[in-house]
């Protein structure tokens, strides 16, 4: 990713229980950034959210199944981003719960590899 290139990001609101054959939508969903090389991806879980339905969702050490928000971020060229969400439309269009997506504009202050430690 060239950090003086026009980058979005694009930002996907799931929940913890959406999943399709077996897989979490923000497993799929991430997975599939990685494999068409976009420059990063984080998911995010909430401690509480609601959205179109209005039904607020938390995390409550006695709830037995947790649905939880899930945010997914997504930074790149504004071109791939918008590729990628195209890609990707027909995916959070099979999920018959809310989905959100969101892209705006964004500025990268830095961009830069890790180093692999060597274990010895």
């Amino acid at each position: 990713m060239d950090i003086t290139q026009d980058l979005s990001l694009l930002r996907i609101f799931v929940s913890s229980t959406d999943i399709i054959d077996h897989q979490p939508l923000y497993e799929i969903i991430t997975k599939k950034a990685k494999d068409e090389g976009l420059a990063g991806a984080t998911v995010l879980r909430g401690v509480m959210g609601f959205g179109a339905s209005s039904k607020i969702h938390s995390s409550k050490f006695w709830e037995l199944t947790e649905k939880l928000p899930i945010v997914i971020e997504i930074v790149d060229e504004s071109n791939k981003i918008k590729e990628f969400y195209r890609t990707i439309k027909p995916i959070l269009n099979s999920i018959p719960k809310g989905i959100m997506a969101t892209i705006q504009k964004t500025e990268v202050l830095m961009y830069k590899s890790g180093k692999m430690s060597k274990l010895t």
